[in-house]
C-alpha cells in the first residue's frame, strides 16, 4: 500500500524562544496526518511539515500555527 506524502514549509514571523517553538511544535504533531515536524536550530523561522495529504493540508496546518498566536505564511516550495 503506497502512502502519499506532502511537505510545506511554514515561516515564523517572530523569533520564538526555544521552548514556544516547541510547543509549536508540538500542537503540529497533534494533527492527524502530520510525519514529522522539523525547525532547525540554525533557522528558527523555518518549520518544515511532512503530512498525508489525505488526512491535513497546509492550510490547516497553518492555522493550527496560528491558532498558538505565532504570525506565520506558508513559503512556496
Amino acid at each position: 500500500m503506497d502512502i502519499s506524502l506532502s511537505d510545506v514549509m511554514i515561516h515564523i514571523d517572530e523569533t520564538l524562544p526555544i521552548e514556544r517553538r516547541g510547543k509549536v511544535e508540538e500542537q503540529l504533531r497533534a494533527v492527524d496526518g502530520v510525519v514529522s515536524v522539523h525547525n532547525p536550530a540554525d533557522k528558527p523561522h523555518l518549520m518544515l511539515v511532512q503530512y498525508r495529504p489525505d488526512l491535513a493540508n497546509s492550510q490547516s496546518l497553518l492555522a493550527r500555527v496560528r491558532g498558538e498566536g505565532v504570525h506565520a505564511e506558508l513559503v512556496g516550495l
